[in-house]
Order: structure tokens, then C-alpha cells, then sequence
């Protein structure tokens, strides 16, 4: 059961992430967040030291509602090889999945914060760094089960698909077309067959 003032926290950070993630951190204003919130600025800072803190939170809570969908999703197999085609099954769908959170979090906050905001950005890498981690860990185990070759630099192939779905969801979003995402996941899904899968 949530304390009255835990209700508030996680009120703000609802009403407020999505805010953060489409307009970015500088043009997001103390006023847009009490307006959207519907607090004055003592009961926001009340509970967020500052700004910046809450910007941090923010994105916090977005990338915790982002990965526990894939999570979720990867959960429906234990085969490492399988894994990876539902890591791309996942992505078909972020282009909607990701419009309620106002975004892909890591691709505008990274955007946004990489001239302006040192700690946002900094927290970006660590989540970046982590997915990357969680995918190598994935063809680690699957190169150990004998369901991928062991000619694999598993780091190399996290950091490939990373990179390749990261540009997809630049262009899905740009072009307002998901034609980019369901094509870049086919050449995914035919790099994994032919070229990791034993």
C-alpha cells in the first residue's frame, strides 16, 4: 500500500515523464510540469530536489516501463536463440508501445541531454550500456547451449543490433513511417538465422 506521499511521486512521474521525453529537458518548464501535474512548485520540489533530478527520475521511469515490457516478452522462452528473434518480434510494436511514453526515452533523451545535460546523458549511457550487456549475456548463453557460433563476439553482435534498431526507431519516428522498423527487424531476424544461429 502506497503512502499519500508516494501516490504524489508517482503521480508526477507519470504526468511528467512523457512531457520530459517529447519535449526534451530545456524546453520543458517548471510551469508546463505544476500545469500538467496540477502541484504548485513547493509540492514538486518536495519530493525532486530540483529540475534535474526530476528530469533523471523521469527518464528513470520510463526506461523501467520499457523494460519490463521487453522483459516480459522475453520471458515467453527459455532458448537464448529465441530470445533474440523475440528481441525483434518486441521491436515491431515499440513504434505504438512507445507513443505512450511520449517517445523512445533512450533514443530523445540521449538526443536531447548530449549538448545540454551531463547527468541525463550519463544515465542514458548506464542504460544503454545495460540493454547491451543483457543481449551479450543472451548470445553468451546461447554460444554455451550450442544454439549459436561460437565465431560470435557476443559484445560486437549487442552493440550491432543496438545500433540497428536505435536507427530504425530515428527513422520510424522522423518518417512516421514503421515500414523502417518492420524492415530493419527482417534484416535482424535474417542476421540471427545466417549468421549466428548454428
Amino acid at each position: 500500500m502506497l503512502t499519500k506521499s508516494e501516490h504524489t511521486k508517482l503521480h508526477i512521474l507519470r504526468t511528467v515523464a512523457p512531457i520530459f521525453n517529447k519535449n526534451g529537458y530545456a524546453a520543458t518548464s517548471m510551469s508546463d510540469i505544476t500545469k500538467a501535474t496540477e502541484l504548485t512548485k513547493g509540492a514538486i520540489y518536495g519530493h525532486f530536489k530540483n529540475k534535474e533530478t526530476l528530469s533523471v527520475s523521469a527518464f528513470k521511469f520510463n526506461v523501467k516501463q520499457m523494460m519490463s515490457k521487453i522483459t516480459e516478452h522475453l520471458s515467453t522462452s527459455d532458448s537464448p536463440i529465441k530470445k533474440l528473434y523475440l528481441i525483434s518480434d518486441f521491436y515491431r510494436n515499440y513504434y505504438s508501445f512507445s507513443k505512450k511514453l511520449g517517445g523512445c526515452p533512450v533514443l530523445n533523451i540521449g538526443v536531447d541531454a548530449n549538448n545540454q545535460n551531463t547527468l541525463l546523458l550519463k544515465n542514458v549511457r548506464i542504460v544503454i550500456e545495460r540493454i547491451q550487456d543483457q543481449v551479450a549475456s543472451i548470445i553468451e548463453d546461447g554460444i554455451e547451449l550450442g544454439e549459436i557460433s561460437s565465431e560470435i563476439n557476443a559484445m560486437q553482435y549487442a552493440k550491432r543490433l543496438d545500433t540497428l534498431i536505435q536507427g530504425a526507431i530515428f527513422m520510424t519516428y522522423t518518417m512516421n513511417d514503421d515500414y523502417y522498423m518492420e524492415e530493419t527487424m527482417d534484416q535482424i531476424d535474417h542476421m540471427i538465422t545466417n549468421e549466428m544461429r548454428l
